[in-house]
Order: structure tokens, then C-alpha cells, then sequence
């Protein structure tokens, strides 16, 4: 699906407010303020619905020195589209503005690696990559991005791309986002315990470790694939540190603690 095309928000008024004055307003009230920021090489953000994890994603970007290029990495819900995809022309609005996709860069990817095809319809309508934009918006007007969704649990084809990202991106200036949710419909003590176990893995910038914790304990954390390419990647390009931002689940806004969905705003640098 070649050609520059244009992405339109396909869940603006669903998991986050549709006019670009209300949504300012929300992330506003999200956001810390005054946080010191940093350099990193990538984070971790949550993608559901502002009113559920937007606190989450607000604070962890709040503690981030935006890059001019941003490489969005997302699991791939919708079922559309390749194992590996990447988009690799076109811009992505929002109501806040458009953004434009990293042509250059994309392309750069794209020919170092063995597994990503350039596929567009697996982002058409993914809301994993599109509810991360208006925060990153807020606190900067002017980025291209390159998005990349996952339909894969092949944790060595995973790996594999981390580093060819690594070697495509170096230089170049660009951080990493890897989106995804914790654990799923389970109980607050329940997600809270194996979402843990996830969350170390992930400070402990082990990707095997997560797959092992993932596959083994039964964490339905959607964006694991992301998180491994992440990972690899970040390490491929110097990455030491992790530190967890924040962590929340549904149940500490509803209050229903029967059935609840984690999660986590990490930073690797």
C-alpha cells in the first residue's frame, strides 16, 4: 500500500477527547508540571482510554526530552495487515495536527531488516499507536514518527528487529515508544502480582526473561512483542537504566477491583 496517504484518528472521542480544545484541556489536567526531564532511548507507554491510563502516559512523558524523531512501536490488535509492519509514508492526525511519518528513516529501517514489510493497513485502525500521539503533541509540535505494529510472538524475529532498528536509528537522534497494557480483566491483587514480575523483567532490560514471565504466569500484557523489540534495540544502543515512572490500574480510578486492567510508564535510558 504504497504512496503518501493520510491517517485519520480512528478513536478521537472514544479513547480520548475529539476536539482539539477539550483534549489540550485533559492531558493538561494529566500532565506534572514542573518535571525534571530527560534524555532516554526509549519508554514504555499504556494505550487505553485517556480517563484509564492517560495519568500513566501523562507522567511518564512528562519526564522525557522529546526527540525530533519518534519510532512508535505497537502490538497489532486488529488482526489487518503483516507480522512486522511499518509504515513507511504518509501523516497521521490527530486534533491536535497532522505528523509526519519519518519517509527517510522508515525507508532506512525497512532495508535493514529481514522482517518488516511495508504495510499500511495494519495501522489504519490500531488505537495502540494513535492514543500515544496527542501526549507527545502537547509537549511538541514539530516530530515525524515511524510507526511499526506487531502480529507476532516469534521472540527471535523480535529480537532481530530491535537490532536492526538499533542499526538503522543510530545516529539518527530518534527514541523508541513501545506501547502496550498490562494485565487484563483480572483481579487488583492478581495484576498487581504478575504485572510486577513483567515490570521487573523489563527494568531488568531482559527479554527473555519477559517472554519466559509472560508465557509462564499467564500475563496477558498485549504489547510484550513491542516491549521485546524495544528492549533489544535500547540495549543494541548503549541502553543501561530502566526505571519505573508509574503503575495503576483501572480499579485505582473505578474503584471496582474485581476486574481490572494494569498499567506502566517505564523509561530506559
Amino acid at each position: 500500500m504504497e504512496g503518501s496517504r493520510v491517517r485519520r484518528p480512528a478513536f478521537a472521542g472514544q479513547f480520548y477527547p475529539g476536539t482539539a480544545q477539550e483534549l489540550k484541556r485533559n492531558i493538561d489536567s494529566l500532565v506534572v508540571k514542573n518535571a525534571k526531564k530527560q534524555d532516554i532511548i526509549a519508554c514504555m507507554l499504556p494505550h487505553a482510554g485517556y480517563m484509564y491510563s492517560g495519568k500513566v502516559a501523562a507522567e511518564t512523558i512528562s519526564r522525557i526530552n522529546l526527540k525530533d524523531r519518534i519510532i512508535l512501536l505497537g502490538p497489532n490488535h486488529t488482526g489487518y495487515g503483516s507480522p512486522f509492519s511499518i509504515m513507511t509514508d504518509g501523516t497521521w492526525q490527530t486534533p491536535l495536527g497532522d505528523v509526519k511519518i519519518d519517509k527517510e528513516l522508515a525507508k532506512k529501517i525497512l532495508a535493514a531488516s529481514k522482517f518488516l514489510e511495508n504495510d499500511a493497513l495494519a495501522h489504519m485502525y490500531e488505537h495502540s499507536l494513535e492514543v500515544e500521539l496527542p501526549f507527545l503533541q502537547y509537549f511538541k509540535s514539530d516530530f515525524q514518527i515511524v510507526p511499526i505494529a506487531f502480529l507476532t510472538d516469534d521472540i527471535n524475529g523480535l529480537k532481530e528487529v530491535g537490532k536492526e532498528i538499533a542499526i538503522a536509528i543510530k545516529g539518527s537522534g530518534a527514541m523508541m515508544v513501545a506501547s502496550s497494557d498490562m494485565t487484563h480483566y483480572e483481579s487488583q491483587q492478581e495484576a498487581s502480582r504478575k504485572d510486577s514480575e513483567a515490570i521487573k523483567a523489563v527494568l531488568e532490560l531482559n527479554e527473555d526473561k519477559l517472554m519466559e514471565r509472560i508465557r509462564g504466569q499467564g500475563i496477558s500484557m498485549c504489547g510484550y512483542a513491542p516491549a521485546i523489540a524495544m528492549i533489544s534495540a535500547a540495549k543494541a544502543l548503549g541502553a543501561k537504566n530502566a526505571e519505573l515512572v508509574k503503575y495503576q490500574t483501572s480499579g485505582d480510578v473505578t474503584g471496582d477491583m474485581d476486574s481490572v486492567v494494569g498499567y506502566a510508564g517505564i523509561i530506559i535510558y
